[in-house]
């Protein structure tokens, strides 16, 4: 007989403690192929010559700044980084970094040279809003540090799951959850690591944090980042050029 499946919901996961008490769980779905599919991964992201890998968020902080201001500066290239190419992120976080990158600097910087300076980030009107805003809820409440959870994180202004789950992994070095971008969300869907088909990075990363091991958890984006940007593009993949073109699903039909 068919099961009803209950829809799931997309509250984000926090950490343990935060929640209520666990339900209890079935045997856990794995896709097919998926370690094997893994380990070919990477095996092609081995050279670490991606753009992530040389101007993503964890290149654009001052890791000499003390830790308070380094975990502000990673929230920021963060808020940045939305929408943007890794290039243009860099090149905007060491512009600011030239200014001095601190909470302080950053209230008392009128809005139109902030935007100057973070120009041509995507949406780069709406980031000045937020970022002035967010930067306010810092100094206020957090005493210009960023909050060390994901709920918290996830409340303050032009900050997402995503962003939120790689402050996380980057700032506190803790691992609350999958980081999904457009890059995992992209290459889950086309390798079928998730059950059914995903609408959003929201829904991948609920759906890969049902059965991926959480050793992997801090692993998987960097490395379907670093591989959405040389061989699984957007458009036009190059699936001549990928190890997993024998077990890839998508591979056949793209």
């Amino acid at each position: 007989p068919r099961q009803s499946r209950r829809r799931k919901s997309l509250a984000i996961a926090y950490e343990a403690g935060q929640g209520g008490g666990a339900e209890p769980r079935r045997a856990r779905w794995e896709p097919r192929d998926w370690r094997e599919q893994l380990e070919r991964i990477r095996e092609m992201r081995k050279s670490r010559d991606a753009p992530v890998d040389e101007m993503g968020v964890q290149k654009c902080y001052d890791s000499n700044a003390p830790p308070q201001v380094m975990r502000y500066q990673v929230l920021l290239a963060l808020m940045l980084s939305s929408q943007t190419k890794d290039q243009v992120t860099s090149a905007a976080m060491l512009r600011l970094r030239r200014r001095g990158l601190t909470v302080d600097s950053v209230l008392q910087m009128d809005d139109d040279t902030l935007g100057q300076i973070i120009y041509p980030v995507g949406f780069w009107r709406n980031k000045v809003k937020y970022i002035k805003q967010t930067t306010a809820i810092l100094k206020q409440k957090y005493g210009g540090d960023i909050p060390s959870t994901v709920e918290e994180l996830v409340q303050l202004p032009g900050v997402g799951p995503k962003m939120a789950h790689l402050a996380m992994h980057i700032a506190w070095d803790s691992v609350a959850g999958i980081a999904v971008d457009t890059h995992v969300h992209r290459i889950s869907n086309r390798l079928k690591w998730v059950k059914k088909e995903t609408k959003n990075p929201e829904e991948t990363r609920v759906a890969l944090e049902e059965w991926l091991p959480r050793d992997l958890w801090k692993e998987i984006n960097w490395l379907l980042v670093g591989f959405g940007q040389q061989t699984c593009l957007p458009v036009n993949p190059r699936c001549s050029q990928c190890l997993n073109q024998d077990i890839c699903p998508a591979a056949k039909r793209l």
